[in-house]
């Protein structure tokens, strides 16, 4: 009985060495099947880390790209900008240039036009050896009468003498204050019939003769291309033949101006006909004007009219016109011809001289600054002093 139950308790070393193979297979099937897994999961989590690094590398490159691509056209769009900036600036440069070059193409077509405008009109000018502009006022239609009636050619033998002498001889006058007044159109009805008439843009009054003279010349010398520019009063007696002869033999000259020179006082004095506001610039009290032709009748060569016609609005008006006339001469290079045969005395002095073969340029009474009376008297010192009608058309010069 004991034999059995010790037998029957004790574990064969064989069934040990199964067992322990069993559990080791047992266990070896375990681990596999518990790790597998894992390391599958492992594989599968290193693919998915593989993956998204891969993935997020690729975002991360193709962010980059994307970002570099940007970068690049902020770049290009900056550069542009640049090339854009500069280009305006250019442009900026180029614009005030050819702002400029428009202005000065523009300046130079005006220039060119004015240029064209003054030539056309010095083209136009007609050609004359003398412009004769005789100073006449609104009230002295008997007067200008009485200068046709004598020394002044009238109607066909007026234009016969500009044609075939180069004289041109014209009563000239400004307008009235007011427009189209009764004055004016008493003028323009003395033109229609008598077509010698120089119409001025100039307001008539006594003291403005020197204006009036400054305008004449200007404007004559605008429509007249002439040797010598003349200016007398209505109340001179003038040998128009005798004239020409003697401008003739000045022609080779240089800016000429003949007259009767004189030297009077400056009057200081108030309420006299002949006072001088500006007596101050001639020095001390008492002294005289320099050299200047009296205002009766003068002559200019060419030269000095383009002078006073170039400088017409700078130049000064001194209350006496010849003595304004002789103040914007004594400057200049001019020649001063003092010619005492044309400030010859009414009868008998211009007769005396006339019988003696001096025949006078013209004649006037000192004393009355023109021939005193001359609508009454002008016919008879024309009869006494007058040269031969056949002067005036066989002059030579």
């Amino acid at each position: 009985m004991k034999n059995n139950r010790t037998g029957g308790g004790k574990v064969s070393p064989k069934w040990i060495i199964i067992f322990s193979i069993f559990s080791f297979v047992l266990g070896m099937l375990f681990t596999n099947r518990v790790w597998d897994p894992i390391e599958s999961d492992g594989r599968i989590m290193r693919r998915k880390e593989q993956e998204t690094k891969f993935v997020t590398d690729d975002c991360i490159t193709n962010k980059d790209n994307d970002l570099l691509g940007e970068v690049h056209k902020t770049q290009q769009a900056i550069q542009s900008n640049r090339s854009l900036g500069n280009s305006i600036s250019e442009l900026k440069l180029e614009l005030p240039s050819n702002q400029n070059s428009s202005k000065e193409v523009k300046d130079d077509n005006l220039i060119s036009n004015k240029t064209k405008t003054v030539e056309d009109k010095i083209e136009r000018r007609k050609k004359a050896f003398m412009v004769i502009g005789i100073n006449t006022a609104f009230s002295s239609r008997r007067r200008r009468d009485s200068i046709r009636e004598t020394w002044m050619p009238r109607g066909e033998k007026l234009l016969q003498l500009e044609k075939e002498k180069g004289i041109v001889v014209r009563f000239m006058i400004g307008h009235s204050a007011t427009s189209k007044s009764i004055l004016d159109r008493a003028i323009d009805s003395e033109e229609a019939q008598h077509k010698d008439f120089f119409r001025l843009e100039h307001v008539e009054g006594y003291h403005e003769l020197t204006a009036k003279t400054r305008i004449f010349f200007s404007t004559a010398f605008t429509k007249w291309d002439a040797k010598f520019y003349v200016k007398v009063d209505d109340d001179v007696h003038v040998n128009l033949g005798m004239l020409a002869t003697t401008l003739g033999r000045y022609q080779s000259k240089q800016r000429v101006y003949t007259g009767c020179m004189k030297s009077g006082p400056v009057l200081s004095q108030k309420n006299v006909k002949y006072h001088e506001p500006e007596y101050w610039k001639f020095g001390e009290e008492g002294n005289k004007y320099f050299r200047h032709a009296t205002g009766q009748i003068y002559a200019i060569s060419n030269d000095l009219a383009a002078y006073i016609s170039t400088n017409q609005p700078i130049l000064h008006k001194f209350a006496n016109e010849d003595v304004s006339l002789g103040a914007w001469f004594i400057g200049l290079d001019v020649e001063h011809i003092d010619d005492r045969n044309m400030c010859c005395g009414t009868p008998p002095d211009c007769e005396w001289k006339a019988e003696a073969g001096n025949v006078c340029i013209a004649s006037f009474d000192w004393s009355c600054s023109g021939i005193c009376r001359s609508v009454e008297r002008l016919k008879d010192v024309h009869k006494r002093c007058g040269e031969d009608p056949a002067a005036l058309w066989n002059a030579q010069y």
